[in-house]
């Protein structure tokens, strides 16, 4: 069986060697970078033949586990990537999530639950519904780029992850009807787990950002219930 590609980024040494060998029993060929700044030239140097999921250990020397996770992200927006640390900040999760992190788990922590939520993700990431044609779809006056991630607006370009194409292609899809809460998180995290429904409240104010700039686009949220992706018909004369 082939051994999927994982990059593992972790200072301690006891630590991530443990993680390593555990990690490989389990049908992961991984890549162990003992810095952030390290794991970044291995990620770059990877580019080709990209690996399947990061696991990030928040503090490192040279490059934290969030910065790198900055830079992964610019490299290549639809990564998928694990945070690992030691602290149990609530500022910290939510930075993490931000980051569109897939989960974050503090230490210490049984490494079967690791591999378990790491088989998890990829499960999700790898069997989701692609994103169809049309790879340009117009939303007022922006323009959705699915092919490049990208969302367009005049000579503005913001760059964003794939998750948030497929959330906003989604939702694009489903303009001006109350969605349920649960059809969102199945539809695009494949899950509507407590985390996932966390992460995709990130998703949601980071999408609002994005179209602030047209009054006619908004998300209503409608308590108990979900969303509605609000768009205004001009109308033509």
């Amino acid at each position: 069986m082939k051994k999927t590609p994982i990059l593992l980024a972790e200072d301690d040494v006891d630590y991530g060697s443990i993680l390593k060998q555990y990690l490989e029993v389990h049908n992961y060929q991984v890549t162990w970078a003992k810095n952030g700044q390290e794991a970044l030239e291995i990620f770059q140097q990877a580019r080709k033949i990209p690996f399947a999921i990061s696991v990030l250990d928040v503090m490192m020397p040279k490059l934290d586990g969030f910065q790198l996770a900055e830079k992964i992200i610019d490299i290549i927006p639809e990564m998928p990537f694990v945070f690992l640390t030691a602290r149990k900040l609530k500022e910290d999760k939510i930075k993490g999530l931000k980051l569109g992190a897939d989960d974050y788990i503090v230490k210490p922590f049984d490494a079967d639950i690791l591999v378990l939520r790491l088989n998890n993700i990829l499960r999700r990431t790898q069997n989701r519904n692609p994103i169809k044609e049309p790879s340009k779809i117009k939303i007022g006056s922006y323009l959705l780029d699915t092919e490049n991630y990208q969302l367009l607006r005049k000579e503005n370009v913001q760059k964003i992850t794939e998750k948030e194409a497929a959330l906003i292609s989604y939702l694009f899809q489903h303009k001006n009807k109350l969605l349920k809460r649960e059809e969102i998180l199945n539809a695009i995290w494949k899950n509507d787990d407590f985390f996932s429904g966390r992460s995709m409240d990130v998703f949601i104010s980071r999408i609002r950002k994005h179209f602030k700039k047209d009054p006619s686009i908004c998300i209503e949220s409608t308590r108990g219930i979900g969303l509605t992706f609000r768009i205004e018909e001009k109308s033509k004369k």
